[in-house]
């Protein structure tokens, strides 16, 4: 009797264990089946690209075919914004989702300047990798410190030649693992010397007489570019549009071999692929202020789940959007991570979703030397800009002041540079607001018209309420000094 029972008993031990096996076989092939539908994601991010030169956007001139290719398969926004017309701190917020000024992400993080993201901030690649996804970057970086902004795989290319970026990222494309490729050019960024020898001399904006390998070199003839109309039109400013086009031309076809490349895996049909700029073009009233060429940019998205091709969507996002969005189309849950941006990935297909309606931006530094705090918010038609250090000269990054477009303004002593007088070129109001629908050149200030003295209250409120939610240590700027964030300033 006793043999039987113990006979019974490793019948029962064995049906357990084969049980056991089975159910964890099966978690683990769940487990591996879910990764293998999970989408893989491109964020591709050129330096310095502003909404004016991309043919997509309607410029009839610059040459970027594969780019407007992406547009007519996917969305392309009409209202997209980064948070500071700054590389480094942009970048930051991509990211992180948070605003520079609660990370500490205030500026540049390369060479004597330093600013660095506190410790404690979870990023993007870092809450990837967690969810199972293989992550790589190519090509600029510009934030700190690593364990906070890691990825798995860092491949090493010429940042300024895309071509050969995207033949770097084969084993990325041909990953087991759903994967994240953070590509980022350094183009159109102007190049190096950024001071030439003789002033009148274009900047080159990477450009080699030479070329790169597997590109074609696209030349524009000055007289042919588009002015924006917050530049002078000069024979400088047509000869530096003429090189920043010729570079972004070397994106678009680099972008170009890096589509052909995932469509010769067979990937391209669960791949959604992102294209945006940190920050507008490399040009005094553009790159480093919180003008529309500064901060309103191209963001095109291929979402291969998506019914609606060629769509237009006209939704206000911002950059602040993005880490949440890429989470949300990954599947991914955040877990206790709060961002200061929201997922727009549901209203990717429509073309006036309700609800995004508004914006903020919020730059402090560009260099170290230039310290001058903007905070913004757009509300409908409505733009508020606070200059919060409205008495001192506005600064010049170091690239735009040599510049041949500047310095010939310079050097003339001219009065105008575009539409804007060199005297409110150099020296802001503390308030400007601005309807730009009527006004999208943002040339007339309304702050000080009486009319629109509840507009001008309503935005006030509006601005210090998203300084409240998001912790921007600058609310002490207001008359009544709310300390609120400030702390006791003593340490026990």
């Amino acid at each position: 009797m006793k043999k039987q029972i113990n006979i019974l008993r490793f019948a029962i031990l064995l049906s357990c264990v084969a049980l056991v096996m089975t159910s964890c076989g099966e978690k683990k092939e769940d487990k591996e089946d879910s990764a293998s539908k999970k989408p893989n994601i491109i964020l591709f991010v050129a330096d310095d690209h502003g909404i004016d030169a991309l043919g997509c956007y309607g410029n009839p001139v610059i040459k970027t075919p594969n780019l407007d290719q992406l547009a007519a398969e996917g969305t392309r926004f009409t209202n997209a914004y980064c948070t500071s017309a700054s590389c480094a701190a942009s970048r930051s917020v991509i990211l992180t989702g948070k605003f520079g000024h609660a990370t500490g992400s205030y500026g540049h993080v390369h060479d004597y300047h330093h600013f660095s993201t506190y410790d404690t901030i979870k990023s993007l690649p870092v809450l990837l990798e967690k969810a199972g996804y293989a992550t790589a970057r190519i090509g600029k970086y510009h934030v700190a410190p690593e364990s906070v902004y890691h990825f798995q795989t860092v491949l090493e290319a010429d940042p300024r030649s895309t071509f050969e970026m995207a033949e770097k990222c084969a084993d990325v494309l041909n990953s087991d693992k759903p994967f994240f490729l953070y590509f980022c050019t350094d183009d159109p960024h102007r190049g190096g010397p950024f001071r030439p020898v003789d002033w009148k001399t274009p900047n080159s904006f990477g450009n080699k007489a030479d070329g790169y390998p597997g590109v074609k070199t696209v030349v524009y003839d000055p007289k042919d570019v588009l002015v924006p109309d917050f530049m002078p039109d000069t024979q400088q400013s047509r000869e530096e549009i003429a090189q920043y086009y010729q570079s972004i031309s070397r994106i678009d076809q680099g972008f170009g071999k890096l589509m052909a490349m995932l469509k010769e895996t067979g990937k391209d049909k669960n791949t959604i692929v992102i294209y945006i700029s940190d920050n507008g073009m490399a040009f005094p009233g553009a790159k480093t202020t919180v003008y529309e060429p500064g901060i309103k940019l191209p963001c095109i998205i291929k979402d291969p789940f998506e019914s609606k091709k060629g769509s237009v969507n006209n939704a206000m996002i911002s950059w602040v959007d993005m880490t949440p969005t890429i989470l949300q189309m990954a599947g991914v849950d955040a877990g206790k991570n709060k961002f200061h941006g929201r997922s727009f990935e549901k209203i990717i297909g429509e073309e006036n979703p309700k609800g995004w309606d508004e914006i903020n931006a919020s730059h402090t530094f560009h260099e170290i030397t230039m310290y001058y705090p903007m905070r913004v918010v757009r509300k409908g038609d409505y733009k508020l800009i606070w200059n919060i250090a409205y008495p001192l000269e506005y600064p010049f990054a170091s690239d735009l002041w040599d510049s041949s477009t500047w310095q010939a303004v310079y050097r003339n002593k001219a009065q105008f540079y575009g539409k804007r007088k060199i005297q409110d070129f150099l020296h802001h109001p503390q308030f400007e607001l601005f309807d730009l629908k009527k006004d999208p050149n943002e040339s007339v200030n309304l702050a000080t018209d009486n009319k629109f003295l509840p507009v001008l209250n309503d935005m006030k409120t509006r601005l210090r309420e998203f300084q409240k939610n998001t912790q921007d240590p600058w609310i002490i700027m207001w008359g009544d000094h709310d300390n609120s964030f400030q702390g006791t300033g003593v340490h026990l």
